[in-house]
């Protein structure tokens, strides 16, 4: 009989504890710690494979070395046929690579890879294995999503042991698990889901698809505060994770690269949900500035960069005389800190006092930005709602602001005015370039080096959305 023993886990971070606690001791988090049962001579349903590949050396392995070759050749890349899919990918899929995609309840997850798989079907032998729905209820996505012709393999399963015999006979190009946290391995004592069974069978999957070289795509839930649901050590474990990110009351949908070992981060992928599925958004910029049709006091655009693309978004701001004791500071699609930090500045150094006035602040379209290149167009949106006076309608600005005032470099400077060109701005206010050359963008171009200067810079005019807002601000001008 094998030997078992009591360990408790938190189901937040995956700590092991000795014994219960209410608080976890690692990540400090309430009621997380659940008992698990560990058996001490559990072996995995592939060992078998794994014990036959030490072969005839009597169990004796050495490492295989190999130099530190330029020549190394860059991973063949398998095309979806949905371009905005493969570009957060790095440029395709790489035999043999595991992937997460996490993201909220009825995003639509499910509906991309099922066109991704539909699309793979016809050149590589393909496995959508669900654990959630039944396979009734994935035929009627595919047939609203028109794809229902694809030859593409279906199967329910959650046993891990099931599955994993079923992949070394198969002879699949690619594999879709919806989602891991409904996969269970009967030999942990523990319900699917938990710490331990996710790690357990994500590794264990992840294994078999290094071994017979085929791609795994790995679908997790996430928390209530956005994260992938389970250990963080399973974001450690596959070569990449992307994010499913927007509001189900808009049209748009963001897919992001947060890791990739065989490409660059912090791509993304613009989509837009329609009835017949999720459709690929090839101008993003245009898309997320068409409503953008005459200038408007309280809005900046702001030409910033997402991985190797250029994007250019709307910023909007208002600002209110408060009702209450302490004025409110609502943010959508930003940092909310930052924003604080910014009207510190704004007071400190400009001498413009949002002491007595609500501040909202709104991303448009369901964006979130995160470089602080967005620092000036922010504080731009915010000068132009306090005092009325409109932004020139096909301007962009980006800079960073420091905590003295000044404005600072931004990278990438190049493709930034180049994409504002290419979608018709005409002026961009930008920082004064230190030892660099202006590039060669045909669009005019401001250079400043404080955030003086381009408060300074707003045409000073008689305006009905004046009044009270603006005297407070201009009280200590």
């Amino acid at each position: 009989m094998p030997k078992e023993s009591k360990q408790y886990v938190c189901q937040s971070c995956g700590g092991v504890s000795a014994k219960w606690q209410g608080q976890c001791p690692h990540c400090a988090e309430w009621n997380t710690l659940v008992e698990e049962i560990v058996s001490k001579n559990i072996t995995a349903p592939g060992a078998a494979m794994h014990s036959s590949s030490r072969g005839k050396s009597g169990g004796r392995r050495q490492l295989e070395l190999a130099p530190l070759d330029a020549k190394t050749p860059a991973p063949p890349r398998l095309q979806t046929g949905i371009a905005e899919f493969d570009r957060t990918c790095g440029g395709g899929l790489v035999q043999g690579a595991a992937l997460l995609i996490g993201g909220d309840p009825g995003i639509g997850k499910s509906t991309l890879l099922l066109q991704v798989t539909a699309q793979m079907a016809g050149n590589l032998p393909t496995l959508y294995i669900t654990g959630e729905e039944s396979l009734d209820q994935i035929r009627l996505r595919a047939q609203r999503l028109g794809v229902i012709g694809a030859p593409l393999t279906l199967a329910a399963e959650t046993d891990l042991t099931t599955i994993l015999n079923t992949l070394k006979v198969g002879g699949y190009g690619l594999v879709i698990i919806d989602s891991i946290q409904t996969v269970h391995w009967d030999a942990l004592d523990s319900t699917a889901g938990t710490v331990a069974q996710v790690r357990a069978c994500a590794g264990e999957l992840i294994r078999m698809a290094k071994q017979l070289g085929f791609t795994l795509m790995l679908v997790g839930h996430v928390t209530k505060e956005g994260t992938i649901a389970g250990p963080r050590v399973l974001e450690h474990m596959v070569d990449c994770v992307l994010y499913f990110e927007g509001d189900r009351n808009h049209q748009f949908r963001i897919l992001r690269t947060v890791k990739n070992r065989f490409g660059a981060t912090d791509e993304i992928g613009v989509f837009t949900m329609t009835q017949t599925g999720l459709q690929e958004v090839t101008n993003p910029s245009a898309l997320f500035l068409a409503e953008r049709d005459h200038p408007v006091s309280g809005t900046a655009v702001f030409a910033g960069m997402e991985g190797t693309r250029p994007l250019l978004v709307e910023i909007q701001a208002l600002v209110a005389p408060t009702g209450y004791g302490t004025p409110r500071r609502a943010v959508v699609g930003w940092d909310s800190a930052r924003l604080a930090m910014i009207l510190a500045v704004l007071e400190s150094r400009a001498g413009m006092s949002f002491a007595q006035l609500d501040v909202y602040l709104n991303v448009a379209g369901g964006l979130r930005i995160t470089e602080p290149a967005a620092d000036l167009a922010v504080a731009a949106a915010l000068v132009s709602a306090a005092t009325g006076e409109p932004l020139p309608e096909r301007q962009v600005i980006m800079g960073e602001i420091g905590l003295s005032g000044e404005i600072r470099a931004v990278n990438q400077l190049d493709l930034r005015l180049k994409e504002s060109a290419k979608l018709g701005f005409t002026d961009a206010v930008i920082p004064t370039l230190r030892d660099a050359q202006l590039p060669n963008a045909k669009i005019a171009v401001k250079q400043l080096r404080e955030l003086r200067q381009f408060i300074s810079s707003i045409e000073k005019t008689s305006s009905p959305l004046r009044g009270e807002v603006t005297h407070e601000v201009r009280r200590r001008g």
